[in-house]
This record gives C-alpha cells, sequence and structure tokens, in this order.
C-alpha cells in the first residue's frame, strides 16, 4: 500500500488497546505506518517524507510515544536529515529520538539522539529499504521537539524542509526536497515572477511557485540575484506568501517554460469555446438590479466573462449547487500546467468560488477528475479569499487534455469567478513517413513567458517541435548531387577504358588470362574448335604442298599470321610469343590461309583479316632438343587428319636440318622458323 496508515497508542483503556490491535493488522500490510499518541506533522511519500512531533516548534507534550514505520523500495535504502531536536529535561532514559535499522522485533538500533550536548549526523543512513523512527518523551518534558526529513539514496542531495535561502551562497544550485514542507510555521515573501526573499523557507517556496509537490517532494533547480525594494503577498498551492522588505538578494526557481497562458485574457480562445451549466439571469441597468430573462442579462454574466484581467461583469452561475461547471475547449490536445482564478473583481458584487475540482476531457464526452500524484482521491484546490485577488494552483503532474472544467464545490453568496489556464502545446512525436520533416510551425499566441513564470537566465520554452527543416533541405539538395557526380565520374572512367582498348590493337589480339595458362592450353587440344559459318580456317602442311597449290591456283597472298598450335606439354624459357619472324626470302616456311574449298584442319583457329601475327609456341619436346641446333616442337600425330586421306604421321613436315644435325625422331611438327641464310639453305 502507498497509502500511509495513523494509528494512535495511549496509555490505556479497552478502546486504546482496541485501536493498537487494529493499528497492528493494517500496519503488517502498509509500507510506511505510524502508531503512538505523540505524533505531529506527518506526510510519508513513496521516496521520501517529514515527521514532526507534535505541537512543534510551538510546545511538546509530554509523557508521550509515537513511532513511525517506513519502507521503500527494495532496491533503495534509506538516508535520514534530522533538521531540528530540542527536548528537556537531558535525561536519555525517558526523552530521546531513536533511529532502528528495519522494522518488528528484528531492528537493529542505527542512532540514539538525547542527552545536553547533542551532536547530530548531517545524514543517517540505514542498511535495507526500512527503517523505524521512535520518538519519547518523558514526564515534564518542554521544548520545539524535532523535525525530520528522509528520502531513497537516489536522492543524496537532500535538504530539509527548514532550510532557507540564506543556508545556500551557490550562485545557482541543485537540491532535492523532500515531501511534507507544506508547514504551518514556514514563512515565504515573493512570489512568482519576481522572487522570493533570501529569507523564505526553500522548500516551501518551490511549493508556492508550482515547482514540487507537497505530496512527492521534487527536485529544484535555484538562481540566487540581487534583491528588489519589496515582495508581494499572494496565495499559491495552498501557500500564502507575506508582504517582504528589501533585502541583499533574492532566489527564482528555473522552471520547464510550459507555464505561459493558453490564451483565455488575450482572445485567442474564442466565445464559442466557453461555456457554463447555467447563467444568472439577473440584468444589471440603470443602477437598479431587477430580475431578467432578457438577452442582456445573459450577455452581463454569461461564460464569455470569465476570462482573467477583463473588464466587466464574470460568469455567475444561476443555481447554487455543486453541480454547476464553467468549461473550456481548447480546441486541441494542451499540457495544463495551472490555473488562475479571481471573483468577481467588482466591488458591488464581492462573489467568488473558495473551493473547486477540475475535470478534463478528450473527447468532451468522458469526464476524469484531477488526482494528487499517486491517489486514489480527489484533489481539492482551494480557491479564492475574497472577490478581487488572483490565486494559483498548478498541476504537479500536468494535465493533457483538450477541455477543462472547473466545478466549483464552496463559494461566497453565489458562485462567480474568471480564469486563465496556464500550459503549452505538448511536445510532438512525428510519425516515421518518407519526409521526416515536420510541418513548419506556427506563431505563437500565447503571452510572454516571463511575465507568468520565474525569471531566470535560462528559462526556455521548449513547447514548439524542432527546427529541422534547413537540415532536411540541405541534405535533400547534397545527396542527389553526390549521385549524380559519382555516377558521372564512374561512367567516365569506363568511356575511357573502352576508348583505349579500341586505340590499342594489340588488346584486340590478346589472349585471354586463361588462354595463357597451361592447364587451359593442355584442355583445348581435346576439345574441337568452334568454327562460325563462312570462317576461313587455315590448316598446316609441307612447303611444297603448299607452293604447289599456290602455283596451281595462281593465288598470291601476303605471308600468314600464325595461329597458335594447341598441344600439351611442358613450357620453356622461350615465354610467351616467342616465335621468331621468318626473314624475307623467296619461300616462308608457312603458308598463308588456305582458300575455303579446302577442308580445315582440326587445329587452326580462324585468322583475323588483317595484322600479321605470330603463332606463340606452346610445347617443346625437351627430350629431342639438341644443343647447338634448333629447338624441335612436338606433336601428336595420331590427332592429325587431312582432306587426302594421308596417315596422320605424314601431315606434317618434318623439321628442316642443318649439316651435322640428327635427323628428328618421327613425330616432331613444327620447326622453329630459321634466319634468312638457314631458310635459303634449307628450302628444298
Amino acid at each position: 500500500m502507498d497509502a500511509s496508515v495513523m494509528v494512535g497508542r495511549g496509555t490505556g483503556g479497552a478502546t486504546v488497546l482496541f485501536i493498537l490491535a487494529i493499528g497492528i493488522l493494517l500496519s503488517a500490510r502498509s509500507s510506511r505506518a505510524q502508531k503512538g499518541d505523540g505524533c505531529g506533522h506527518t506526510v510519508l511519500g513513496r521516496s521520501s517524507g517529514s515527521v514532526s512531533s507534535l505541537g512543534y516548534p510551538q510546545w511538546l507534550r509530554s509523557d508521550s510515544v509515537c513511532e513511525w514505520e517506513i519502507t521503500v523500495d527494495t532496491k533503495h535504502t534509506i538516508q535520514i536529515r534530522v533538521a531540528d531536536l530540542n527536548v528537556q529535561p537531558h535525561d536519555c532514559q525517558i526523552t530521546y529520538l531513536r533511529i532502528y535499522n528495519g522494522i518488528g522485533p528484528h531492528r537493529s538500533e542505527l542512532v540514539k539522539l538525547c542527552g545536553k550536548d547533542l551532536q547530530i549526523p548531517e545524514l543517517i543512513r540505514t542498511h535495507g529499504n526500512q527503517v523505524t523512527i521512535q520518538f519519547m518523551s518523558g514526564p515534564h518534558s518542554n521544548g520545539r521537539g524535532f523535525f525530520l526529513s528522509y528520502s531513497t539514496d537516489e536522492h543524496p542531495d537532500l535538504i530539509s524542509c527548514l532550510d532557507k535561502g540564506v543556508n545556500f551562497t551557490e550562485a545557482e544550485f541543485s537540491k532535492f526536497c523532500p515531501a511534507g514542507c507544506l508547514t504551518g510555521f514556514g514563512e515565504v515573501s515573493g512570489t512568482v515572477p519576481h522572487g522570493y526573499r533570501d529569507s523564505s523557507v526553500l522548500c516551501l517556496a518551490g511549493i508556492h511557485a508550482g515547482v514540487v509537490s507537497n505530496v512527492e517532494g521534487g527536485q529544484i533547480n535555484v538562481v540566487s540575484s540581487k534583491g528588489i525594494p519589496h515582495y508581494d503577498s499572494t496565495l499559491a498551492n495552498n501557500v500564502t506568501s507575506v508582504t517582504g522588505a528589501l533585502s541583499s538578494s533574492l532566489f527564482t526557481f528555473k522552471t520547464s517554460g510550459c507555464y505561459g497562458t493558453l490564451g483565455l485574457e488575450s482572445g485567442v480562445v474564442r466565445d464559442t469555446q466557453l461555456s457554463a451549466s447555467s447563467v444568472w439571469a439577473w440584468h444589471h441597468g440603470n443602477g437598479l438590479g431587477e430580475e431578467s430573462d432578457s438577452g442582456d442579462a445573459q450577455q452581463q454574466w454569461g461564460a464569455t466573462g470569465a476570462r482573467l484581467k477583463k473588464a466587466g461583469f464574470p460568469w455567475a452561475a444561476d443555481d447554487a449547487d455543486q453541480q454547476q461547471w464553467i468549461q473550456v475547449d481548447l480546441k486541441r490536445e494542451k499540457r495544463i500546467t495551472g490555473i488562475i482564478t479571481t471573483g468577481s473583481t467588482l466591488p458591488e458584487f464581492q462573489f467568488y468560488v473558495s473551493v473547486y475540482r477540475v475535470l478534463y476531457s478528450h473527447d468532451g464526452q468522458d469526464w476524469s477528475t484531477y488526482q494528487d500524484a499517486n491517489s486514489m482521491q480527489e484533489k481539492i484546490f482551494q480557491g479564492n479569499t475574497n472577490y478581487f485577488q488572483e490565486v494559483r494552483n498548478n498541476f504537479i503532474p500536468p494535465i493533457e487534455a483538450r477541455y477543462m472544467r472547473i466545478s466549483p464545490a464552496q463559494w461566497h453568496q453565489r458562485i462567480t469567478l474568471k480564469l486563465e489556464l496556464l500550459g503549452c502545446q505538448p511536445p510532438t512525436v512525428w510519425p516515421r513517413v518518407n519526409n521526416p520533416a515536420p510541418p513548419p510551425p506556427k506563431l505563437s499566441t500565447q503571452r510572454p513567458l516571463l511575465e507568468l513564470s520565474t525569471h531566470t537566465p535560462e528559462i526556455r520554452n521548449n513547447t514548439m517541435p524542432p527546427h529541422t527543416g534547413h537540415d532536411v533541405a540541405l541534405a535533400a539538395v547534397l545527396v542527389p548531387v553526390l549521385v549524380m557526380l559519382l555516377t558521372a565520374l564512374l561512367l567516365a572512367v569506363v568511356c575511357s577504358w573502352h576508348w583505349k582498348n579500341r586505340k590499342n590493337p594489340e588488346v584486340t589480339y590478346d589472349l585471354p588470362h586463361w588462354d595463357r595458362t597451361v592447364w587451359w592450353k593442355s584442355m583445348k587440344q581435346l576439345l574441337p574448335s568452334k568454327l562460325s559459318e563462312g570462317e576461313e580456317c587455315v590448316r598446316y602442311s609441307s612447303s611444297s604442298e603448299v607452293s604447289r597449290l599456290r602455283a596451281n591456283q595462281g593465288i598470291h597472298t601476303e605471308p600468314a599470321e600464325y595461329a597458335q598450335p594447341l598441344v600439351g606439354g611442358v613450357m620453356t624459357s622461350l615465354g610467351v610469343r616467342s616465335t621468331f619472324k621468318p626473314e624475307e626470302g623467296e619461300e616462308p616456311p608457312y603458308d598463308s590461309p588456305l582458300t575455303p574449298d579446302l577442308l580445315c584442319h582440326a587445329y587452326a583457329e580462324p585468322l583475323p583479316a588483317s595484322g600479321a601475327e605470330y603463332a606463340t609456341p606452346i610445347v617443346i619436346d625437351m627430350a629431342n632438343h639438341q644443343s647447338g641446333g634448333p629447338v624441335v616442337f612436338a606433336g601428336r600425330a595420331h590427332l592429325a587428319r587431312t582432306d587426302s586421306g594421308q596417315s596422320a604421321g605424314s601431315l606434317y613436315d618434318t623439321p628442316k636440318t642443318t649439316p651435322g644435325q640428327a635427323t628428328p625422331s618421327e613425330g616432331q611438327a613444327y620447326q622453329v622458323p630459321q634466319n634468312s641464310s638457314q631458310n635459303a639453305s634449307g628450302v628444298s
């Protein structure tokens, strides 16, 4: 249970015992419990709180006891700050403040505070998430009593509810105020937006300003500055500040900036957006009051008059019951952080609402009543105490709704009020779409923030969506330009490469990489040549046969290009393209391509139409190579085939010989071209 359970434990009688039994049962089910007859101010929040002895600080009740059992979340421990302890007599047997680690019979004592020369630790820390605080006063005890606050260990900057602005000398600082600092003995001078006198109680001023909640506490961010000659008195959030005189310094609070007006006073909220349960049908004319059902009466006391600071008649309900209301339609969802109300502001009609409730809705049909944080009970707001003074109440946490309805619960003479809502446009979560840029922000119609919230150097209104349009537009231009530049560069490189290949004739005839590898040359001899239709083919024959064919046909051709023999074997040191160009002579060792009527040899490849190219010997018969003689190429005679039906071994000329050179063995097909002198002597 989050709610506090308060049970008395007295000094005698059946009633006290019955109440004590109920208290024990309830405390067993509660995370926070209070027992005893000497308990004073008590607020036990989920993560912080404050407790005091009965009558603090005016008087101390003698012969009494009070005990608080506190439990917080299991992930945290508890820290305690004792703000004040003043008791007499100084007898530690009958008057003391004890703090135990844990609750129940297995608790262990952390510290016992009593005696004359009392030294109070700055912070008392528990070992777990439970603590018991026990206070005892003996007979004839007197003094102020005690006051302390606690919080979980996640707030190491905890301060007490009694710390004042003068206790801190930093120009800017942040502290954590515990729950329960709304007390009847603190004093605050000043208001929003002018600031608070340095003698003001810091956390109480934070409640008055609406930056922390009394039931939950909260973090405050404080800025100190030079004091002003006069501090006004106002009522806000159930705290009445008092008039203050000149001071050397003052302090203000940094806020989120969501405290602008929502348009009732400025006229942004139109008359059609204001409505009420009923309107007082009384017309004020010629200085004499008279009952009337005319439109003049509706205009004088209608809902359109309920605009703060607007001269004229306010809204007044016709009926005097708690079913009356006045409603504001904001046309869209808004974050509403506060409300300011006044009475009639007319001396002749001193009407006002002293207590009211707040309801809100998203659609105008289903209504919810505003509740305190972590509470199931509706919150009752303190309204005006006179017909002319403005009273502010803040919503902690804020309300997010389109419709707001004020329902009076108590009033003076007649239900009458004027109002203004405080807040801002809630932060917009833009959906993920193709165009991530949000629509341009609209011009704000809110009142300048500095007129309605605390003046601090770093107040910002963060209610407008971020201005990301320029960045998105720049990215939308740069990305296509970069893509176009990269594409153009890539095209230029490709075109340059193609042009270079076209200009270089050797590239056209160069063999692919895999044609230059040994394994592919070995494989190609086993495959048939792929010839296109009408393509000329070349076969190798003896020089005498070629000469005869050319003489019979009267063909005169240029020296033929040499196709690469497709034979396997071992590569030598001659390397790629080691065939020698034949010398100019009467008869080259190799013939030009034959006419189409001749059948193509199986190992000939189509030759290009122009440009002489020399065949590259692939395989050398190292076994038949003799030093000092020509290098002879080894062929496979059984794979040769001719159109004349000759045997496979007779298709190729035997190598030319030189004097003293042994005749090659059968099967050797090609001879390395000789120089011109050798050609002249070797051709028969």
